[in-house]
């Protein structure tokens, strides 16, 4: 029932009409976290969509509880760390949706994070982003349409669009729990002068999931962002 509530709520009444700009949703989770799988089935749901960009980055502070999440990366962590000093927030938690860099929300709580994704679905993002792949070479183009701050960070995230898990140990011990897009990577392209027209190309090996995310600050508003899949 659950599944089949979440399923109507984003299909009925988030981003209808005309395509509108991709939203980033960031959900902070972790297999060790028994609150968590709620909302990454959130997270799946919204990854069908093309005019969201859904990634799920695995958090370790969860470790401790006698499993290991083998998709966890401290630089992760230290992400939601740095958000959290940005909102002013003495405590982080899994799991936490942020949503366009700026708004956060418990990932499980529908409604609540359908009532996000509506207000940023109705404003476009002040920058323009495109994305072609020629073999390893990615080429990133970018425009500011609006007024923006005059320097933003170009960020390539890499991510693996589907993961299973056997959990033997810990909070969920004994349930099998599919990820979606979880990432692998997020790295630095260079800082951008959003006066100018960008166009940079970067390698980009292998078969994940790629997307680029234009950010004031590695911790501030996601300006605009295009992923390919």
């Amino acid at each position: 029932m659950r599944r089949l509530l979440t399923a109507f709520a984003l299909s009925a009444t988030v981003f209808s009409g005309a395509a509108q700009a991709q939203t980033v949703v960031e959900l902070y989770t972790s297999q060790g976290c028994s609150s968590c799988p709620p909302a990454d089935e959130i997270l799946a749901e919204l990854a069908q969509r093309d005019d969201i960009v859904a990634l799920a980055l695995h958090v370790d502070y969860w470790d401790y509880l006698g499993w290991k999440d083998d998709l966890a990366q401290p630089a992760f962590t230290q992400r939601q760390r740095d958000y959290a000093e940005a909102f002013r927030d003495p405590t982080i938690y899994t799991p936490q949706m942020i949503i366009g860099g700026v708004d956060h929300v418990v990932g499980s709580h529908t409604m609540k994070v359908v009532k996000q994704l509506m207000a940023h679905g109705a404003k476009p993002n002040p920058v323009r982003v495109a994305l072609s792949r020629s073999g390893d070479t990615l080429t990133i183009t970018a425009q500011a349409v609006a007024v923006v701050r005059g320097e933003a960070v170009v960020q390539i995230v890499r991510y693996t669009p589907l993961v299973t898990r056997e959990i033997r140990r810990g909070e969920n011990a004994g349930r099998t729990v599919r990820y979606v897009n979880a990432v692998t990577s997020w790295q630095s392209a260079g800082r951008w002068n959003t006066a100018q027209p960008l166009s940079i190309q970067a390698q980009v090996a292998g078969t994940e999931g790629i997307a680029v995310i234009v950010q004031d600050g590695t911790d501030g508003p996601i300006l605009g962002a295009a992923q390919l899949r």
